[in-house]
């Protein structure tokens, strides 16, 4: 069985411009991955706040404190995975060099 590292077995010395440009885009593309998890950590905390502060009914409330719950977990997951990935994408780069 394959790993997951197999489809990138170049050497520096095989790489050619678009394979540099590909390896760039990954690295921009889980930077801005782990944007898209911010601005929704951002969004739950302060819509879950708004229900909270501006809302007098019983089962709004609960939904405020559920999305301000809830939006910590999704902060560590998008924290998670944007290291995990930087993990793979480094230790693809360093096999890359020798």
């Amino acid at each position: 069985m394959k790993s997951k590292t197999d489809c990138y077995s170049l050497n520096q010395k095989e790489m050619i411009l678009r394979d540099y440009l590909a390896a760039d885009r990954t690295v921009l593309a889980n930077e801005r991955t782990l944007l898209a998890y911010i601005r929704t950590f951002i969004a739950l905390i302060a819509s879950g706040a708004g229900l909270v502060k501006l809302f007098e009914q019983p089962a709004l409330i609960h939904a405020g404190i559920v999305l301000v719950a809830v939006s910590p977990i999704i902060l560590v997951v998008g924290v998670y995975r944007f290291v995990a990935m930087r993990g793979r994408l480094n230790q693809l780069n360093h096999r890359h060099v020798d």
